[in-house]
């Protein structure tokens, strides 16, 4: 296994990443923050990637963050650390808005335990897959803290105010198929067809216009916090944009053409 903490592996037009700390379930440190942020970055600059499917090595894929970090450690005396906000700012809010503005569509591939900032790692991705053995954690409470990574707004949103509160107060463990049938997830699927199916999904989302994937997800989440009106604007003026673009054009000669489109934008 690589010493790298993010492994990336690029097959045609979609980018595999692979949270690389399995002893430790991939708990996030200050490193393996700095190696994801900077392989999503590189992906949003790469043409040739239409695609990211983000999972993890071994028996889990995200166990949130390693609390044996300097940064959010206690101290030996027993002391609080400084600053809890100080990790969120430095990583965890860079992490969610780099998610949010990728130019092209974001797969979990949920492989094993996704437990607090994990869960809400995986929540982040536009689709999320998960293997039947795998669950869902929204472990914070149990250490004294609040949903973070984008936890609070999030969970009320996915699934409602009254299991969101479920979900962060108890911090019971939720299956992959318990997760999909309150619609938290997309999909939970057999162990050992999590990677060709969170494939097969990444080669269809490839295969569209991924700028108008990436505008979609953009004009949902900004609509939970618009009015209808604000809304309605909104959507015409990103219609007006797409409309423009060489996807629109293409999209419309295929379908009168009655054969598959090639669609190129990013």
């Amino acid at each position: 296994m690589s010493d790298a903490l993010v492994l990336a592996s690029q097959d045609g037009p979609v980018l595999t990443l692979t949270l690389n700390r399995p002893a430790a379930l991939n708990s996030f440190n200050g490193a393996m923050h700095e190696q994801l942020r900077a392989a999503l970055d590189a992906a949003a600059a790469n043409a040739a990637v239409r695609c990211v499917i983000l999972t993890g090595a071994g028996r889990g894929f995200c166990a949130g963050q390693d609390l044996a970090d300097p940064m959010v450690a206690p101290s030996p005396a027993g002391e609080p650390p400084k600053d809890l906000s100080r990790a969120i700012e430095l990583h965890y809010t860079p992490l969610v808005k780099r998610l949010k503005s990728m130019p092209v569509p974001v797969i979990a591939a949920v492989n094993g335990v996704a437990a607090g900032a994990g869960a809400n790692l995986a929540l982040n991705c536009d689709l999320v897959l998960a293997a039947q053995s795998a669950s869902f954690i929204q472990a914070f409470a149990k250490i004294g803290l609040v949903p973070d990574t984008g936890g609070t707004w999030l969970l009320p949103r996915i699934v409602g105010r009254a299991r969101a509160l479920g979900l962060a107060m108890l911090g019971d463990k939720l299956t992959a198929a318990e997760a999909e049938r309150i619609g938290l997830i997309w999909k939970c699927v057999e162990d050992t067809a999590l990677a060709d199916e969170a494939r097969k999904l990444a080669e269809r989302l490839a295969a569209m216009p991924v700028k108008a994937l990436a505008a979609t997800r953009a004009a949902i989440d900004a609509a939970q916090h618009f009015t209808l009106d604000q809304a309605l604007d909104h959507e015409a003026a990103l219609q007006a944009e797409l409309g423009r673009a060489h996807d629109y054009l293409e999209g419309v000669a295929a379908f009168g053409a009655k054969r598959a489109p090639q669609f190129t934008d990013r």
